[in-house]
């Protein structure tokens, strides 16, 4: 994806059709999440080489991990306290309230935000047979 407020809104889309046949609870979180982690990435980070930050979705039996490389920045990702009259700075406060988990990891690539939401187990059809 650019390195681009728009970003955000092709990545909502993105997870809605890969979640597709998931609950539409943990879809609309999923996709929540997706969006704050990219708008984050666009605005507090550098981008990746070509001028771009990576989204990745991976789907298991216990949980969705939804994580967002980008070129790192100066400083850790961590939730802010935003006063009543901010118009931004909740991002991280969103995640945090939606997903079970999340965290930052630092690798040769850059730095990745990842989340976790679930269970899936219970919103996964259940196999014919």
């Amino acid at each position: 994806m650019a390195h681009h407020a728009r970003s955000a809104a092709l990545v909502r889309r993105w997870l809605t059709e890969q979640l597709q046949g998931l609950s539409s609870e943990l879809v609309a979180d999923a996709a929540m999440i997706g969006t704050e982690l990219v708008a984050n990435a666009v605005r507090h980070a550098t981008p990746l080489p070509g001028g771009v930050v990576s989204v990745g979705c991976e789907v298991t039996d216990t949980h969705i991990e939804i994580s967002v490389t980008d070129g790192g920045s100066d400083s850790t990702p961590r939730p802010r306290r935003a006063s009543m009259d901010d118009v931004d700075g909740r991002g991280l406060t969103i995640v945090n309230a939606l997903a079970q988990c999340w965290g930052v990891r630092m690798g040769n690539d850059g730095q990745s935000v990842w989340a976790w939401l679930g269970p899936v187990r219970a919103t996964l059809p259940t196999p014919v047979t």
